[in-house]
């Protein structure tokens, strides 16, 4: 998927027009449109702001990454990455077991 249409998948998505888009990182419904459709491409500045307004990271929307990280969960991933190392690996150990438990549980769910 290319640049303009993340932008445009999750504009939709967010039920913002072009003309909302445009205004809430400075600029018109136009130049957004001209983005979603590939004519310009935004500068690394409004790439910020639009990842910003639409709640996504950068990586997700250029397409370098297909998972879509909310602000909580990226907040959350930047606590962890302040915490010692040692704290760091029983954060990982605790969500490898849920995950575990989690798709044992699906496993069994689905016989």
């Amino acid at each position: 998927m290319t640049l303009g249409e993340h932008i445009m998948l999750l504009r939709k998505q967010k039920e913002l027009s072009q003309a909302a888009l445009g205004k809430a990182i400075g600029t018109s419904g136009d130049i957004i449109g001209r983005y979603e459709r590939n004519i310009m491409t935004p500068s690394i500045e409004v790439i910020v702001k639009i990842a910003d307004t639409l709640g996504v990271s950068i990586d997700y929307l250029v397409g370098k990454t297909n998972i879509e990280l909310d602000r909580n969960t990226l907040k959350r991933l930047e606590d962890i990455a302040t915490l010692s190392d040692e704290n760091k690996s029983f954060i990982f150990r605790m969500i490898d077991m849920a995950l575990r438990d989690l798709k044992t549980g699906q496993a069994y769910a689905t016989k």
